[in-house]
């Protein structure tokens, strides 16, 4: 059962993040924060909610269940996920999906000149991905480019993700609309009264939608619900934090006691090296057969994709 100490719901669960974005009684919301995570390059004056699942060509394709799926008044397909934990190839399945929309604009049956609207993935991220660079950001936004010229080969297809443990603002640093739509998300389900910063009709609005006071009975059961899938999803996702961190520091661990064990013996810096790159080896094993993720393994480690698949 929910608890009712949290005054409004949590919007990382699939009821909560629906009732406050995917009906058409919400739908000044949905644009509005679409509209910010954009950065006012494409002003959305209004949305149609199509069918959420999509089907390929014959029934024995695959299909994409969205969590929400969009269309506004240029015909732009925007497809909104929230995803809680970081999945073996999540990048593939963004960029599968997207292929849905893109192959129902293919006219049929007379000439056609490849002709394309734009598609929008907006990805609601309840974690970060492996950044080489060591950035914190919690927007992140990805085209097609020319790896040469780093100029957009094509701009029709767009992928953002909104990664929202990287989101550290407090409300008074925050500063843009966008920042208090981020900080709302993340907060929600902490807030017993609404912030001085979010006191805008349109956050009013939110907070009236979330209440779980509000909620009727069968709402209450859906919400219960989609809440005990979220706190499952926590905890295998913070079981995957303490596995990994255990991991690393076993083999660094181990790496170093074989470096200095070498380093005695040899009396050599090459020994210590080499006993940190055993134990940088050792790291990427264990996290390997864990479960994590090659590019999030070779983040983490600095060993190529190539060596750990070969561990």
């Amino acid at each position: 059962m929910a608890t009712f100490q949290e005054k409004y719901i949590n919007p990382f669960t699939d009821f909560g993040f629906k009732k406050l974005f995917g009906s058409e009684f919400n739908k000044d919301l949905l644009i509005d924060f679409l509209n910010q995570t954009l950065g006012g390059r494409e002003h959305i004056q209004d949305l149609t909610y199509l069918n959420s699942e999509s089907q390929g060509k014959s029934e024995s394709d695959r299909k994409a269940v969205f969590d929400l799926y969009c269309e506004n008044e240029r015909g732009e397909k925007f497809i909104i996920e929230v995803q809680n934990v970081l999945q073996f190839y999540f990048k593939d399945r963004s960029l599968f999906y997207a292929t849905f929309p893109i192959q129902e604009q293919a006219i049929r049956g007379r000439d056609w000149n490849y002709a394309l609207k734009a598609i929008y993935t907006i990805g609601i991220l309840n974690f970060s991905f492996p950044d080489s660079r060591g950035d914190q950001r919690y927007r992140r936004e990805v085209r097609l480019m020319d790896v040469e010229t780093h100029e957009v080969f094509y701009d029709k297809l767009t992928f953002i993700y909104l990664e929202m443990p990287n989101f550290q603002k407090k409300e008074e640093e925050l500063e843009t609309q966008f920042d208090k739509w981020l900080f709302l998300l993340k907060n929600l389900p902490k807030f017993q009264e609404r912030p001085v910063k979010l006191q805008e009709r349109i956050f009013e609005r939110v907070f009236q939608e979330a209440e779980i006071a509000k909620l009727n009975s069968e709402d209450m059961r859906a919400y219960d619900e989609s809440l005990k899938i979220y706190r499952d999803n926590y905890s295998i996702m913070e079981t995957r934090k303490l596995e990994m961190e255990q991991a690393r520091q076993e083999g660094l661990e181990k790496g170093l006691q074989e470096g200095r064990q070498e380093g005695r013996q040899e009396g050599r810096q090459e020994g210590l090296e080499e006993g940190k790159q055993k134990g940088r080896i050792e790291i990427a094993r264990t996290m390997k057969q864990a479960g994590l993720p090659l590019e999030q393994i070779a983040s983490l480690t600095g060993l190529s994709q190539d060596q750990i698949h070969q561990l």
